[in-house]
């Protein structure tokens, strides 16, 4: 039996297999229960990252604005 890495498990998980391990991939997690807990594994932790909301600093956001009112002020000076 051949044995899936976690790379192609991601491979499945995104619909990025061949239409051939597709269906070998499928058949094993079907029968061998370990692959199948990795997979579970593997796509909790995609549901994890899917929920994680990230944001820039607020610091982080006024040296942007900053920034772009300072290119402004020199494209059009008054």
């Amino acid at each position: 039996m051949y044995t899936f890495t976690p790379e192609e498990l991601i491979q499945y998980m995104y619909q990025e297999t061949s239409t051939e391990k597709t269906a070998a991939i499928k058949t094993a997690l079907e029968n061998d229960w370990k692959l199948r807990e990795d997979y579970d594994n593997l796509a909790a932790t995609q549901k994890q990252l899917e929920d994680v909301k990230l944001s820039p600093r607020e610091d982080t956001l006024k040296k942007i604005l900053d920034y772009a009112e300072k290119s402004l002020s020199l494209l059009h000076p008054h």
